[in-house]
């Protein structure tokens, strides 16, 4: 800062001038970014009363960099019908694709893509141009209930966190999922800019507050409640410019493979939904995005004995009245979980486990089942030897989904020839397919490097599928 204060005005002048020849082109506001970052530094050292506004820009951007969001990889996509279908042929539909980015550091974020499919065979990938933008976060207010559920999971459950829930109103906007939601960047929430919470902390007896372990589990709700995020995205950005960028603590070293699904409440309403796993340098956790047309999203923690590992997906609508969801709580075979409300799960119940050769190590979902006339096609990923990680194929009852009623013998997809390399060699993955014409579109990651696309009639692949003549999973009724 003191050399970039010493510089003469005339030299000031020139080097902002160049900079913003060559970098506001790129960047959404770039005259405003580097005038809050200068805003963040400027009080470390002693400054002249009044800076011009080109030194001040100059300061911005000397702790200022770019940073590439696919500078490594982009991989694992997921494909739901695009919110924008104008101006397409008949037989045509424009896909939203949701990707995995990975930049410097493998620090991974969700990116998006338009492609358009149809008719028959035919794909083709919209431009993915323009500045990108990470949006502005917007307040969200915890409902009681669903804030107690998450406190519980991290272990606070005591008569500190029980006297601040008492005192939350129990019944608060923006707590679940619906058509106001959606996840987002910005700077962390600052739980006592919540008026109800700041009384709540402020209504907690002395006599708890005494006690040597109130701190820490006061920080620690706070650091919870700050885990309810929204992002809004500018009304003028496309569905490529926008990126769901890391902003709390569980995804601080990453957001990975985001599984989005279309879902349809019993009263016909739509909205777009995603599990996606939260890495913070240490442990994983899943975590909820929802949306009501890609632009504004929610971000929430995940609650319950299933929402403990990677790679939840969530049915495209209610079950026999109830949620659900594939998931791996065991880390090997795929489970099927329920829930009330979404947000809570209950134990995963054992669904299909590795028994083929391609196989062998692990198995686990492609992304949210979808539904057709014979049942729920789901497909996998098996891991098997050397590591190669595979795609297939199971049938689950339409109406009672732990019944895995058929399986495909042997991948629909392998990794070959140059799909074999990349920066993890030997894997082709998904996060998420649909039909459309007759077709099972399957965008796929390759290598965790780039992404493919793959089609095949439905009706082939459902005629390949064996029976597997296997009773319903579990005790009771999961889907009930």
């Amino acid at each position: 800062m003191a050399r970039a204060l010493a510089l003469p005005e005339r030299e000031v002048d020139s080097l902002v001038a160049g900079l913003l020849e060559r970098f506001e082109p790129r960047h959404r506001d770039y005259r405003g970014i580097l005038a809050r970052h200068a805003a963040v530094v400027v009080p470390r050292v002693p400054v002249p009363a009044e800076l011009s506004p080109a030194r001040s820009l100059l300061l911005g951007a000397c702790f200022t960099a770019e940073y590439a969001v696919e500078g490594a990889a982009v991989t694992n996509p997921s494909a739901v019908p695009h919110p924008d279908q104008a101006g397409l042929p008949a037989g045509a539909l424009r896909l939203a694709l949701s990707l995995r980015a990975v930049g410097e550091g493998h620090l991974s974020s969700i990116g998006f893509a338009a492609a358009v499919i149809g008719p028959g065979p035919a794909v083709r990938l919209e431009p993915r141009s323009g500045p990108l933008t990470t949006g502005v976060a917007v307040p969200v207010e915890w409902e009681a209930t669903r804030l107690r559920a998450v406190l519980t999971e991290h272990g606070l459950d005591d008569e500190v966190t029980r006297a601040v829930l008492q005192s939350l109103n129990p019944r608060r906007p923006g707590s679940g999922p619906g058509p106001e939601s959606g996840p987002g960047p910005g700077p962390e929430s600052d739980p006592e800019s919540d008026p109800d919470l700041s009384r709540a902390f402020a209504a907690v007896p002395p006599d708890l507050l005494r006690r040597p372990q109130a701190p820490g589990i006061i920080a620690g709700i706070r650091s919870i409640a700050g885990s309810l995020r929204r992002v809004e995205f500018p009304s003028d950005s496309t569905l490529p410019q926008r990126v769901l960028w890391p902003t709390v603590t569980s995804e601080s070293n990453g957001m990975e493979d985001a599984r989005f699904v279309r879902f349809t409440a019993p009263d016909g309403t739509a909205d777009y939904r995603a599990t996606y796993t939260a890495f913070d340098g240490t442990d994983i956790s899943p975590r909820l995005l929802t949306s009501p047309d890609l632009r504004v999203f929610t971000t929430a923690p995940l609650a319950g004995p299933a929402a403990r590992n990677k790679g939840m997906a969530l049915f495209p609508r209610l079950v026999g009245g109830r949620h659900l969801a594939l998931c791996r709580s065991d880390g090997e075979s795929t489970g099927l979980a329920a829930s009330d409300d979404g947000q809570v799960w209950e134990p995963a119940r054992p669904l299909h486990g590795p028994r083929a050769a391609f196989e062998l190590l692990q198995v686990g979902n492609c992304g949210s089942p979808i539904e057709t006339a014979a049942g729920w096609l789901t497909l996998t990923h098996g891991v098997g030897p050397m590591r190669t990680y595979t795609i297939g194929a199971i049938l689950l009852d339409l109406d009672d989904p732990g019944r895995m009623v058929a399986a495909l013998p042997e991948p629909l997809l392998a990794p070959l020839g140059q799909e074999t390399e990349g920066y993890v060699p030997n894997v082709v993955y998904s996060c998420g397919s649909l039909i459309h014409d007759g077709l099972l579109w399957l965008p796929y990651g390759i290598g965790d490097t780039r992404i493919g696309m793959a089609s095949v009639p439905v009706d082939r692949l459902l005629a390949r599928m064996v029976p597997t003549g296997r009773a319903r999973v579990g005790d009771g009724g999961i889907s009930g």
